[in-house]
This record gives structure tokens, sequence and C-alpha cells, in this order.
């Protein structure tokens, strides 16, 4: 089943395991798949000497193995057949069994999952042409393997139909307690692990982690595309710098497509994440992922930082380049559906909505590029936008009135979603002008409404817009001295990857001159 060129792959990418990794997997010979979930497993046990497949036939509809490192069962299980973006969950899964891969979180990370508390049955539904599910499935196995109290079974959506309808899943990747939806949609380590914590708590409170402090010139809280260029800047001064947060390459790596970063005529947000990372390895920067910021000291000449798990980053200078989120609508039923017929990923979830009636909230670039996606397999697309015109660039805007199944309607004021209980059923809309409000029968719903700022952490000590967007002067100073912020979190117009990269670096051109001239 696996080709030759993805063998040698394997084999090379395996040629330093260390432990034994043993696959004991359950073949129902009653499943359409059977054959080739067999021929699967055996092709890929055949690239090391390491992986040692035990597979039972039995007369069942059963297809799933799970993984054990020397014996000992690592948690970790997948239900179906791990091709296309899984494929590389599962590579990830072996090595990560032997202690290896990048994606392993250091000690304080680490620390923080084995403390979570309970015995927690995980599930994961995917989609395995899902460019999000893989983030997900990567971070929860890594907790499996680090908390034995924490299994996680990862179920290929499409081969158990019965059970995707008995939840009413309509969103991947879809993350259960039980039959409790705990998460959906795009996750990383870091949110994963605070959700976690959230619902099943810790055996040990912040206070009681051992605490650990690191001392830096300049402190960079946020790694997308500002964080990374403040960095950079600061460290082609000679001076000690930090990154803290969740992920280097932050919201970019949602992005599927990148065309308007000048000079780089096409590229991904995957790929421009990881140059970022590239870029970063360059310098003296000591990178802190899996990060969740708890709370932020800045009054003093010495700012501190401090992320869960007890660790704190102190610096007389702090550039803040946190980002932003994707904005909910805020109405009622919105959070009840999420994952049920509400969206926010037309790539990921699009496919759920085959033939069906759906809605996009929102008429930027990102509305009207989702309605064009979504057109091409849906019976009907109705995009609804608050504002009296689209907002979306005006070759956006012909494609989408080109098109039979797309239909637009302005000033449409979103008020409520509705459903039965299990899913989406319909939408309720408000015409802005007349003040008519009509229902709209439908599937689901794609929100499209931009972003709101991350600035959480910092609000009562900086001075922050009606938007809850950080305020800075030209300098990206903010309103404490030694404190400066780049990027979507400010109030800086335009929120584009080449902006914030811009402002990023004026942030800590800002700290060094301040620094030279005595004022931090």
């Amino acid at each position: 089943m696996l080709d030759k060129g993805i063998l040698d792959q394997v084999k090379s990418l395996f040629g330093g395991l260390k432990s034994e990794i043993g696959i004991k997997a359950v073949c129902g010979a009653a499943h359409t798949k059977a054959e080739e979930f067999g021929d699967f497993l055996k092709d890929f046990c055949s690239c090391s000497d390491k992986l040692k497949l035990e597979l039972t036939v039995e007369d069942s509809l059963r297809l799933e193995f799970t993984l054990y490192k020397d014996g000992a069962d690592t948690g970790i299980v997948f239900r179906g057949i791990p091709g296309g973006h899984e494929f590389s969950s599962l590579l990830l899964a072996v090595l990560n069994a032997d202690g290896q891969g990048k994606n392993m979180p250091d000690d304080i990370v680490a620390r923080r999952i084995r403390a979570i508390g309970g015995d927690i049955k995980l599930r994961t539904y995917v989609s395995l042409t899902c460019t999000n599910c893989p983030d997900v499935v990567q971070a929860l196995n890594v907790v499996a393997l680090l908390n034995p109290s924490v299994s996680h079974e990862v179920i290929d959506g499409a081969l158990w139909q019965d059970e995707v309808e008995r939840l009413g899943i309509q969103g991947v990747p879809s993350v259960y307690a039980g039959d409790e939806l705990i998460h959906v949609g795009r996750g990383d380590l870091s949110a994963l692990l605070s959700k976690l914590e959230e619902k099943f708590g810790t055996a040990q409170t912040a206070d009681s982690f051992e605490p650990v402090e690191r001392s830096y010139d300049v402190v960079v809280v946020g790694g997308g595309p500002a964080g990374a260029s403040a960095a950079i800047y600061s460290a082609r001064k000679g001076l000690r710098v930090a990154v803290v947060g969740e992920r280097v390459g932050g919201q970019v790596k949602d992005t599927v497509g990148i065309e308007n970063l000048i000079s780089v005529p096409h590229t991904t947000g995957d790929k421009l994440a990881s140059d970022l990372m590239s870029h970063l390895g360059h310098y003296a920067i000591d990178v802190f992922e899996n990060r969740t910021v708890v709370k932020a000291e800045l009054g003093g000449k010495q700012k501190y930082i401090h992320a869960a798990g007890g660790e704190s980053f102190v610096s007389p200078a702090v550039i803040i380049a946190t980002g932003a989120s994707w904005r909910r609508l805020g109405v009622e039923g919105e959070a009840d559906y999420i994952g049920r017929g509400v969206a926010f990923c037309p790539h990921c979830d699009g496919p759920f909505y085959k033939g069906r009636h759906v809605a996009v909230i929102g008429g930027g670039n990102s509305g009207i590029e989702a309605a064009i996606d979504l057109a091409g397999i849906c019976s009907k697309v109705t995009v609804l936008e608050f504002a009296d015109e689209l907002r979306a660039d005006t070759v956006l805007q012909d494609k989408a009135r080109s098109l039979d199944n797309v239909e637009i309607f302005t000033s449409m004021q979103t008020m409520r979603v509705i459903g039965d209980g299990k899913k989406v059923t319909a939408i309720e809309v408000k015409d802005r002008k007349t003040e008519e409000v009509k229902t709209v029968e439908l599937d689901g719903i794609f929100v499209q409404i931009g972003l709101a700022a991350n600035s959480k952490s910092f609000e009562g000590q900086l001075e922050l817009t009606p938007r809850k967007e950080i305020k800075t002067d030209a300098y990206c100073r903010t309103s404490i001295a030694g404190v400066y912020a780049a990027g979507d979190v400010t109030d800086v117009p335009y929120k584009q990857i080449i902006i914030a990269m811009g402002e990023g670096a004026k942030a800590a051109l800002s700290a060094f001159d301040d620094r030279v001239r005595g004022l931090i």
C-alpha cells in the first residue's frame, strides 16, 4: 500500500529508534477496509526492526491499533488507517514514544502535563484531508505519552459515520471526553493543555510549582510575524532575547495561502511559520513555545511576565506581539453549536456540508474567499455582511457574484443561531435598514468576521482602545515606559503580515534607542 519512495523515507526516519515500538492491531474482517488496513500496517512495520506488529483478525468491523513502548501501553490508539495528513501524526507518535521529535515539550510544559488530574479518556474525530487536525492529534498524543492517566484515541470520522451522526459532528477536529465535546477546530498544545487543566484540574496549583525565573534584556511576548521580527532586530543589537508564546507563527499558521508578502509571490502559513522559526534560529534567541501568559507585572523598572507552570520572565523591556484571535458573533446559540453547525474554517469543515445550504458571516476578504470555496461543494451559500457594503477586494467580489449558487446580503445583523439540540437548523437575522427580522433555514454557519486583539493579560495596566487593542505611538511605545507593542494586538491600522513585521522591527529599534538613552 505504501509506495517504495515513502517506505524508504520512513526507514530513514526510523533508523535511530532505540525502543521497541509495538503495534497491537485488531482487524475486523467484515470491514470493507480490512485488507487495506492490514497491508498498511505490514508495510509500515517493515520499515524498522524496532517496529513489532501483532495483528489479530476477527469477525467484526473493528479497525484499530494501539502503540506500545517496550511492552508498556502508551495510551495512543488509532482507529482507521492514518493516511493523508494523519500519516505524519503516526510517524511522530512512534518517534515521540521513543523520546524523539521536535514537538516534544520542555521540562516546564511537561510537568504541567503530568500534573493534570483524573482518569481522562480522550477521542479526536478527524478528517484525513484536514490541515488543522494533525496539530491537535499530535498535541494530545504527547499528553497521553507524558501522563499515564490520559489516553487518546484518533478516529477517522469517514470510517465511523454512525458515531459522527450520533454525536452530531459537523466540524473537525472534534475532541471528546466521554460524549462531551471539549474542543473543536484549530488548536495547539498550549491551548489544549489550558483547556484540560481548566476542565480536569491539576495536581499542582500555580503557586505550588517550583518557581523558575529567567532574566533577559528583552522579552518578546508572542511568536507571530511581529514577535519574530522584534526578536531578530533585538538580537542583532547584541541583546539577550527571549520569545515567549503559544507557537511560532501565531495566527499565520492558520492561513492556507499567502500571496501579498512582498518579494514572495506565494507561500503558505505553515511554510512561513517554519521560515520564521528558521530565521530565529540564526541568532542567540531563546524560544519558549507552548506558554500561556497568566499575569503581567509591568509597573516597575523590571517587568515580569508570568506563564502557567510557575515560570517568570524578567526584563527591563517587554515587546507585546500577542496578535489576535478569530472573533465570534457573541449571539445566542453560537457557543452551543460550535462543531455542530457553527464553524470557522471552510477548508477543514466545508466537506461536511457537501450539497447543503450554508451561510458565511462576514464580507471581508476571508468571508468572500470562504464563500467562493464553499460554493464548489455546497448547494447554496448565503453571505451576510453587517456593513452597508462588502469590504473584500473587488476581484473577490466579482468572482463571488459570478457564481450562481452564491447570494450576498449587506446591512444584515446576525441575531441568533437556531438548532434542534443536535445541530444548526437556521439563523435569525435582522435587516438593519428595514428592521425586518427573518429566519433563514440552513445547515451550517461559517463565521468570518475578523479578529479580536489578544490583550486580556494586559488589561488594567496598559491603555486600550474600545476594541481592546493596545494603544501605541508612532514608535510602538505604550502607556508604560519600557513596554512596547506591535502587530495585530495594537491599534495600528490594517492587520497584515507585512505591516506586523515592520511594526515588530520598529518596536525593537525603539526599545534599543530607549536603552541607549537610559530611559529604561
